[in-house]
């Protein structure tokens, strides 16, 4: 019986991917199954902290307090979302990147040690946009947890062109869902 333990617990070690696959799993039958409203934001967290585990984060409780402190210099904040959803709602003083953007392109002015903070709807392309930095040797990057659409269930500081605003670009019908109605703005 031990033997199987072990041959059972050396595969999990051997493969990390699969815990990756598991986790995406669950997601997906959680989201078909319930509705995305019911898929708890722990799992959606979890799983993009396992795909994304060479990276730092930050919790929006985390990134308000340093916004908040006059004594520590802010982070450069780049929200890695299109254009539409930009013109919705960002965070105040963001600076917008294409998803898909180079670490020079992101980064265009930044020194290696500047602290930067990564933004997108939920995490995931600004997951990616913070390995490209990290591996690119910016040494102060970290990823927004829950990103744009935590950010606004909680409330906090939103403008657009025209100065404070209080929705949100969904950018989809499915991952919109996981927004708070009086904050998901309407698809156009």
């Amino acid at each position: 019986m031990w033997s199987h333990l072990s041959k059972r617990n050396s595969l999990r070690l051997r493969h990390p991917w699969l815990k990756v696959l598991v986790l995406t799993g669950f997601v997906i039958l959680a989201a078909a199954a319930f509705g995305f409203r019911g898929l708890d934001w722990f799992v959606l967290k979890k799983s993009l902290r396992t795909r994304f585990s060479q990276i730092s984060w930050i919790t929006t409780q985390e990134l308000a307090d340093w916004l908040a402190d006059r004594h520590r210099p802010h982070p450069v904040l780049l929200d890695v979302r299109t254009s539409e959803e930009w013109q919705v709602s960002h965070l105040p003083g963001a600076r917008r990147v294409e998803p898909n953007a180079e670490p020079a392109v992101a980064a265009a002015g930044l020194a290696k040690d500047t602290p930067i903070v990564t933004y997108c709807s939920v995490g995931y392309r600004s997951g990616e946009v913070a390995t490209r930095l990290r591996q690119a040797g910016f040494t102060r990057v970290e990823n927004l947890e829950g990103s744009i659409f935590a950010w606004a269930n909680e409330n906090r500081p939103l403008v657009s062109e025209g100065g404070p605003v209080k929705t949100v670009h969904p950018y989809s019908s499915f991952w919109g869902s996981l927004l708070r109605d009086d904050v998901r703005a309407p698809m156009k």
